[in-house]
C-alpha cells in the first residue's frame, strides 16, 4: 500500500511539473511572439521569428547543443542562448541529464550517400526515384564507372534544400524500409567537402579533371591542355580515371579550366576544376565514398618538386612504416589512449560496421569497412613471395575485391614488396583503397 501511495505522489508530481512547463512555455510565446510546434520528435521554437523578412539564414549559421538537462525546456534555455544574438529557430531534442552542456558549430549537411544502387541507373532515373520517397531534393550526383562509362560506380550524392530536409529523408530511407529498384540500399550522411579559404584557392595552378578513360595517358592529357596555349603545362599526374595538370601560372590554369571543362579525350566527356590544397589531416572519407575531390597530390604521395622529399602515401592515422625505404608518414595520429572503465559504466554490444571511419587505425580496416559499406564481399587477400638477391624473402598481396550486386571482380597488387606479411597486407590495402 505504501508503494502505490508512493506511486500515486509521483504521478500527481509529474502532472504538477507538466502543467507549469506548459504554462511557462505559453508565457514564453506571449512575450516573444514566437511560434512552438511539435513535430517529428523535435520541437521547433520559431523559424522564423515575428516580423522577420527574407530568406532564412544561410549555412553556418546553426550550431548544436548537446547533453541538456531533460527537465530544462525553451523558457530556460531561450533566455541563455539570446545572450549570444537573435535567435531564428531552435529545435529541442532530449539529451543527457546532470552534465555539462557541449556546443559546436553545426555541420548543416544537405547531401546523402546513397550506395548499393543499380550500376545500369543512370542520374536521371536516380533523381526521379529520389523525388518520388522524398522531398526537397536539389540534385542528385551520379559518378560513371572507371572502366565503363555506360554504368555508374553504385552510388549516389543527393543534395537537398535544407539539412532538415536530408534529416527526414535519410530517416525515409533507411535500409529495409525503401527498395528502389528492388534494391536495398546503404544511406549515410556524406562526408562534407572541406572549404578552403579564397586566399589560398588564389594561388592554386592545378586543375583536376576527373572522368578520364583508363587507357588515357599523362602523355595524351597534357597535349591536349597545351592545345589552347603551347608549353603552358608543366606536369600531368594520373590516377585511374582522374588526373592533376599543374601549370606554370594560375592565369593560364584559369583559362584551361574554362576552356576544357566538359570536352572530350578519348571519347569521355570530362570535368575540370581548381584543385583543393589538402592539408594532412584531411580524410581518407572522400577516397572511400568516390569523392576523390579536386584536391592536390599531398594525400596522393606524389613527389614534392619544390624539396624533392616524397609526400603522404595516404597511409591511415598511426603505424607509421618504411616501405622498401620509403617512409610513409600518413596523416597525423587520431588520439589513441586509454580510459578507465567505472563501476557501473554500461558498456553495449556494437558491430564494427557500426562505427565510423576515425576509430580505425588501418588501411586493412579501412578496406574491410569500405567493401561492407558498399554491400561487397570482404576483400580476399592473396600472398606471394620471391627472393631478394641477398637471400631475402620479400612479400607482396594481391586483393580481390568482389561486388555481390553484380558478381564483378576487380584484382589489385602494388609493385612493391615487402620483407614483412604485416607490411605487404597494409601496403596493398592502401593500393585498392586509392584505386577503387
Amino acid at each position: 500500500m505504501h508503494e502505490e501511495s508512493k506511486a500515486a505522489a509521483n504521478g500527481c508530481s509529474k502532472i504538477r511539473r507538466g502543467a507549469q512547463n506548459g504554462a511557462a512555455l505559453l508565457a514564453l510565446m506571449e512575450k516573444t511572439g514566437y511560434s512552438m510546434v511539435q513535430q517529428n520528435g523535435q520541437r521547433k521554437f520559431g523559424g522564423p521569428p515575428p516580423g522577420w523578412e527574407g530568406p532564412p539564414p544561410p549555412r553556418g549559421c546553426e550550431v548544436f547543443v548537446g547533453k541538456i538537462p531533460r527537465d530544462m525546456y525553451e523558457d530556460e534555455l531561450v533566455p541563455v542562448f539570446e545572450r549570444a544574438g537573435k535567435i531564428y529557430e531552435l529545435r529541442l531534442m532530449m539529451e543527457f541529464s546532470g552534465k555539462f552542456i557541449g556546443v559546436c558549430v553545426s555541420l548543416d549537411n544537405c547531401r546523402l550517400f546513397i550506395g548499393a544502387i543499380p550500376k545500369d541507373k543512370k542520374k536521371e532515373e536516380i533523381l526521379n526515384e529520389m523525388k518520388k520517397v522524398t522531398e526537397g531534393v536539389v540534385d542528385v550526383i551520379v559518378y560513371p564507372n572507371a572502366t565503363d562509362k555506360t554504368k555508374n560506380r553504385g552510388f549516389a550524392f543527393v543534395e537537398y534544400e535544407s539539412h532538415r530536409a536530408a534529416a527526414m529523408a535519410r530517416r525515409r530511407l533507411i535500409p529495409g524500409t525503401f527498395q528502389p529498384w528492388g534494391h536495398t540500399i546503404q544511406v549515410d550522411w556524406a562526408d562534407p567537402e572541406k572549404v578552403v579559404d579564397e586566399e589560398t584557392m588564389q594561388r592554386v595552378k592545378v586543375l583536376y579533371v576527373r572522368n578520364l578513360m583508363i587507357s588515357t595517358t599523362e602523355d595524351k592529357i597534357k597535349a591536349e591542355f597545351n592545345k589552347f596555349k603551347p608549353g603552358v603545362v608543366e606536369r600531368v599526374k594520373k590516377l585511374r580515371d582522374y588526373a592533376f595538370v599543374h601549370f606554370f601560372h594560375r592565369e593560364d590554369a584559369v583559362a584551361a579550366m574554362s576552356v576544357m571543362n566538359g570536352k572530350c579525350i578519348d571519347g569521355a566527356c570530362i570535368e575540370v576544376t581548381l584543385a583543393k590544397p589538402v592539408n594532412k589531416e584531411s580524410s581518407w572519407k572522400q577516397h572511400f565514398n568516390g569523392q576523390i575531390s579536386p584536391s592536390s597530390e599531398s594525400l596522393l604521395g606524389f613527389p614534392n618538386k619544390e624539396d624533392g622529399t616524397q609526400k603522404s602515401l595516404g597511409k591511415p592515422a598511426s603505424l607509421p612504416i618504411r616501405l622498401n625505404g620509403q617512409h610513409s608518414p600518413g596523416p597525423p595520429e587520431v588520439e589513441r589512449s586509454t580510459y578507465p572503465i567505472f563501476p557501473g559504466i554500461k558498456l553495449t554490444p556494437i558491430s564494427m560496421y557500426s562505427l565510423k571511419l576515425s576509430h580505425f587505425s588501418s588501411a586493412v580496416m579501412h578496406l574491410d569497412y569500405f567493401c561492407h559499406k558498399n554491400s561487397w564481399a570482404p576483400p580476399e587477400y592473396c600472398l606471394y613471395s620471391t627472393t631478394s638477391q641477398d637471400g631475402r624473402v620479400l612479400l607482396v598481396y594481391k586483393v580481390l575485391i568482389s561486388s555481390i550486386a553484380d558478381d564483378s571482380q576487380s584484382y589489385f597488387m602494388p609493385e612493391k614488396l615487402c620483407t614483412t606479411v604485416e607490411d605487404a597486407k597494409e601496403l596493398a590495402a592502401q593500393f585498392t583503397l586509392l584505386h577503387l
